[in-house]
This record gives structure tokens, C-alpha cells and sequence, in this order.
């Protein structure tokens, strides 16, 4: 009995560290995602023109009456103090309830939900493009560090740093598609056509994480156990898949942690070029139609996808690194 008694605690002791690391986690993300809340609600209020009379003018009354524009803002709850048409707006939006748009009259929600399977094809492919290309990139560069195949890989990561997704889907649209006739200007949303968006969109994307990887990886093959595997006779490729890569990784998953809310968020203007119909096209839409509703249910799905796919990235970091389960001291 005594002898259970010592290993339950001895795994209490264990488990602790990562218990409290991820209260710690889990808090930081909720207390983020409040803070956007209230960003993402003032987006109406310091909106010019009245949100009640342009919903009303949205389902096709073009000259509502004093009463009728005032049913409307009671509905929505803005005839009521600041901090509690935030509450309401709190409330609703948990609840799924985004308004509704001023330029169709239909809840925000159905309107981004129908077009969401469309950019997360596009983004999905380009999270997988560019992983491919940073993991293939990264490992070649530390391979061949400071020799050709190295120098012309960061020259071509410098390259794709710099240029802006837009520029790429410009030239693409117009010497690979229009010139040469691969893929399609009206795309349709069909998986066939969604490499050439997709590959625009990820190049940024597969640039930088293919510098940090190069760096994570450079800095793991100099570690002490590296180094005593190879004097064993470790092949690089061995040094550098078995020992450097599941250390380099860390760093790696942060960045791709953050960049998923990018590539959501970045697809807007590629979808806009390539007439892909997700939300990122319809969004630009809204901005130029003034749909305010829209623009806050996007920022809010954006803003969720930051904040869920770092905090996804942190749990699985601390269950790979025990060291960031306890708090650094000073």
C-alpha cells in the first residue's frame, strides 16, 4: 500500500507542473479572446450611419419610419448603454448570433459558413504546400550549410519573403493562366484548380519557416549529444531526421501556430484574384458595401483561429518539452 501511496504521488509531482501549465495556457487564451471581443464589437458602434436603418434599408425598406428604425435598434440592443449592448453583443455572438448582413438580410453566420468549406480547402492546401516545402528546404539548407544548395535556397526564401501573396497571384494569373491556359480565371471553388491559388498564398509562408527550421536545425546539430552520435558513426541524414529535427520542431510548430490565423486571414486578396467564392472574397465585398456585421463576424472568426490554433500549439509544445512546463525564474 505504502509502496502506491509513493507512486501516486510521485506522479502527482509530474503532473502538476503540466496541469498548472495548461490553467495558465487556457486563461491567457480566453482572457485574448475577450480582449479581441471588445475590439471586434466596437467595430459597429464607431461605424458611421445608423446599423438599424441600414439593416432596415438591407431587407428592402428604402424609407423606414422613426418607429420602425427605432424597433429595430431596440432589437439589436443598441438604445441601451455602451457596456450593455456589449454584453448583448457577447451574448448573441456566443451563441452563434453574429447579426445579420446589411447587403442579404441573412445571419452572418450562414453567410460565412456557406463559403467556409471553399477557404479551407485553399488554406489547408497552402498550409500543406508550405510545410512541404519548409521541412524539404530546412533539411536540404542544414544538409548543405554554406555550400551551393544552401546559398540558392535562402536566396529563393529571401525572394519569397518579399514578395506579397497579390503580386504572386498577378503574375500567375496572367502568364500561367491566361498566357499558357493552366487552371481557370473563374475557378469556381473546384479542388482541381486550387493548387495555383494555393502555391501563391504559401510561398511567404514556406520562405520564413524554411529559414527558421534551417536555424532551429543548425543550432540542434551542435548540441553535445549530436555531436557524440556522430563520432559514433551517425550519417547526417540519421543526425539530422533522429536527433536534430524532433528539437527543431518546437519552434516550427509556434510559427505554424501563428501563421494558420495568417493564411485564413491572408486569403482574402488571393480568393479576390482567383475569383476562389470563400470568405475572404465576400468579406472584401462587405468592406466595400459597408456590411459592418460581416466585417465583425470575420475578425471574429479570425481572431478564434489565432487564438485556438496558438493555444493548440502550446498544449502539444508542452507535452513534447517538460522544460516549459515550469515557470522561468529571473
Amino acid at each position: 500500500m505504502g509502496h502506491v501511496s509513493l507512486a501516486s504521488v510521485q506522479r502527482m509531482r509530474i503532473m502538476l507542473p503540466l496541469v498548472r501549465a495548461i490553467g495558465t495556457r487556457v486563461t491567457q487564451a480566453l482572457l485574448t479572446v475577450l480582449g479581441i471581443s471588445v475590439i471586434i464589437w466596437g467595430l459597429l458602434p464607431l461605424a458611421p450611419g445608423d446599423p438599424a436603418l441600414r439593416l432596415l434599408q438591407a431587407r428592402g425598406v428604402q424609407d423606414p419610419t422613426a418607429e420602425q428604425v427605432a424597433a429595430v435598434r431596440a432589437s439589436l440592443a443598441l438604445d441601451r448603454p455602451l457596456p450593455v449592448q456589449y454584453i448583448e453583443w457577447l451574448g448573441r455572438a456566443v451563441r452563434g448570433d453574429l447579426s445579420v448582413s446589411y447587403q442579404t438580410g441573412r445571419p452572418v453566420l450562414e453567410e460565412l459558413g456557406k463559403r467556409m468549406p471553399a477557404t479551407l480547402l485553399l488554406s489547408g492546401t497552402a498550409l500543406l504546400l508550405a510545410l512541404v516545402a519548409a521541412l524539404g528546404g530546412g533539411l536540404l539548407c542544414a544538409a548543405y550549410a554554406e555550400r551551393w544548395p544552401d546559398r540558392i535556397i535562402r536566396l529563393l526564401t529571401q525572394i519569397g519573403a518579399a514578395a506579397p501573396a497579390f503580386l504572386l497571384g498577378l503574375l500567375v494569373l496572367r502568364f500561367v493562366v491566361v498566357e499558357f491556359g493552366v487552371g481557370r480565371v473563374l475557378s469556381g471553388g473546384q479542388w482541381q484548380y486550387v493548387l495555383l491559388p494555393a502555391m501563391c498564398l504559401a510561398v511567404s509562408r514556406a520562405a520564413d519557416w524554411t529559414q527558421l527550421l534551417r536555424a532551429s536545425l543548425l543550432e540542434a546539430l551542435g548540441a553535445q549529444y549530436v555531436l557524440v552520435a556522430q563520432a559514433r558513426g551517425a550519417t547526417k541524414l540519421r543526425l539530422l531526421w533522429r536527433y536534430a529535427l524532433p528539437n527543431a520542431a518546437l519552434p516550427l510548430l509556434t510559427a505554424i501556430g501563428v501563421g494558420l490565423g495568417g493564411l485564413l486571414g491572408g486569403a482574402a486578396i488571393v480568393e479576390a484574384i482567383f475569383t476562389w467564392p470563400g470568405i475572404g472574397s465576400y468579406v472584401l465585398e462587405a468592406i466595400s458595401a459597408r456590411d459592418y456585421p460581416v466585417v465583425q463576424g470575420f475578425v471574429a472568426l479570425i481572431g478564434l483561429s489565432y487564438v485556438t490554433a496558438s493555444l493548440l500549439v502550446d498544449l502539444l509544445a508542452l507535452g513534447l518539452d517538460p522544460r516549459l512546463r515550469t515557470p522561468q525564474t529571473a
